[in-house]
């Protein structure tokens, strides 16, 4: 596949530009500072962009079998989530290329709490709360398009995203928090990058949400 990666530059991007080339596929990595793209897999084009210009969603999506989102705007500009799902649904519905999106686990139903979210549970962090609520606009924007033109699936993370080991290991769920045994809910940037790919090449969420964990 030939597959385009916005925001390859953070954390999360660069380890899906990284796991798919390991598979073979050839990427096209954007960020909006192309500057900031290093250090990627020799093959990799780096392309300046910016997700929430439908414009530049549509020329760099051209011709590709898909668009991974894993952009992630910096603190006081969480409201950018929103412009960024618009953005990327106008101009992959004129592409006509599937997406994957990385969003948010704020907004998963948390076990055994009679359907009370992550984020209004009583310890969730204060300086966490604008992502957390970024996130679940972004998420309202993909589900309002449901029966839109675009093939979407929204990945939500468990409670825990961190830079660790590959494992290529991972439980998957729908939209109620995944934890284990001891009420742990986490799985490394690079297992996140592994789901991703693994529904990338076989497609199992069509206009959805799903997550994964441990």
């Amino acid at each position: 596949m030939h597959i385009t990666v916005f925001g390859a530059a953070g954390g999360v991007g660069s380890r899906v530009v990284g796991e798919a080339c390991a598979r073979g596929h050839r990427v096209t990595a954007v960020s909006r500072d192309a500057a900031r793209l290093r250090g990627l897999p020799d093959g990799v084009e780096v392309r300046a962009g910016d997700a929430t210009d439908s414009d530049a969603v549509a020329e760099l999506s051209a011709g590709r079998d898909l668009v991974i989102s894993a952009t992630r705007p910096g603190a006081g500009r969480e409201d950018e989530l929103v412009a960024v799902a618009e953005g990327l649904l106008a101009g992959l519905a004129r592409a006509g290329v599937r997406l994957l999106v990385v969003g948010g686990a704020g907004n998963l139903t948390v076990p055994g709490t009679h359907g009370r979210t992550v984020m209004q549970m009583p310890d969730f962090p204060d300086d966490w709360l604008p992502i957390a609520l970024a996130c679940d606009a972004q998420w309202r924007v993909f589900e309002a398009r449901a029966a839109g033109p675009v093939d979407w699936a929204y990945l939500s993370p468990p409670a825990v995203l961190e830079p660790g080991d590959r494992r290529g290991i991972y439980r998957v769920g729908t939209d109620e928090l995944l934890t284990d045994a001891q009420g742990s809910s986490c799985i490394s940037m690079e297992d996140l990058a592994v789901a991703l790919l693994d529904e990338a090449e076989r497609p199992k969420h069509h206009r959805t949400r799903f997550t994964v964990a441990y």
